[in-house]
């Protein structure tokens, strides 16, 4: 895969270099190319950005280097296939691992980064004339620029493609995965030491009796995600495909999440 993100900030995406996302780069896996937006700027400030019409708050980044940008970056062959450009926002659509899944079946993606008030409306109605163009948010909050949330959504891209990570299985087994525990969040984890400031690995899990481990793997799930995600919990309850065992931990879980603990 082929990942371009244009940036006014490309020294952001140092953590890129580093651990699986890193090793892919080196190995080849990933082709990952950062483009600094200033280098399409012809004053002597680099400017990129200018007041909002209509007035208000803040300063909205000019659509002239972004379009230069976006030509030289995301340009291809007669016989190429366009790449997805994709613009992180808090008014885009959801970012989740259903996207990520998707978003990893892609052979190119190109992502800008804006910063301000946010890019010219007018950039993403052009590229959408030559690329597929999407909107997407990794939460209802705001940040000062698409920079982290770009860092979030490769990495969640990235980790699903083949090789990327040492143990392809951990993926399918991740939270939110694909058909994993019907989205269930993931439950809790242990390693050794058997015993630690007094806290025992549950039993279960030396048993070496793999349906017991994993019925109790299902139903630690359950309860954390009615403590964690009880959103997630209620429509899991409506449409999910669920057993008597299913419906009794969730239950039983419910009883226990007081809205008391919840708040602490």
């Amino acid at each position: 895969m082929r990942i371009d993100i244009i940036t006014i900030f490309p020294e952001y995406f140092a953590p890129l270099e580093l651990s699986l996302i890193g090793k892919a780069r080196a190995s080849g896996l990933l082709d990952i190319r950062l483009h600094d937006l200033r280098s399409w700027t012809h004053d002597r400030h680099n400017t990129v950005d200018d007041t909002p019409f209509g007035g208000g708050p803040g300063m909205v980044m000019k659509p002239e280097p972004w379009g230069a940008a976006l030509d030289d970056v995301a340009g291809r062959g007669p016989d190429e296939r366009p790449p997805r450009l994709v613009l992180p926002t808090p008014s885009g659509r959801p970012f989740t691992q259903a996207a990520a899944d998707r978003l990893a079946g892609e052979p190119r993606l190109v992502f800008a980064c804006g910063r301000y008030e946010g890019i010219d409306s007018r950039v993403a109605a052009d590229a959408a004339l030559r690329m597929p163009v999407e909107e997407l948010s990794v939460g209802d909050y705001v940040l000062n620029g698409g920079e982290s949330a770009v860092l979030v959504m490769v990495e969640a891209v990235t980790r699903l493609l083949p090789g990327v990570l040492g143990n392809a299985d951990s993926a399918a087994q991740d939270s939110f995965a694909p058909g994993a525990m019907h989205n269930l969040v993931e439950g809790p984890v242990y390693t050794k030491p058997r015993v630690w400031r007094d806290q025992e690995v549950p039993p279960v899990l030396l048993s070496g009796d793999h349906g017991a481990v994993d019925r109790w793997r299902r139903d630690e799930a359950l309860r954390k995600t009615v403590r964690t995600r009880p959103d997630l919990a209620e429509r899991l309850a409506a449409e999910g495909d669920l057993d008597r065992r299913d419906r009794e931990v969730l239950e039983e879980a419910r009883v226990q999440v007081t809205p008391e603990a919840v708040a602490d």
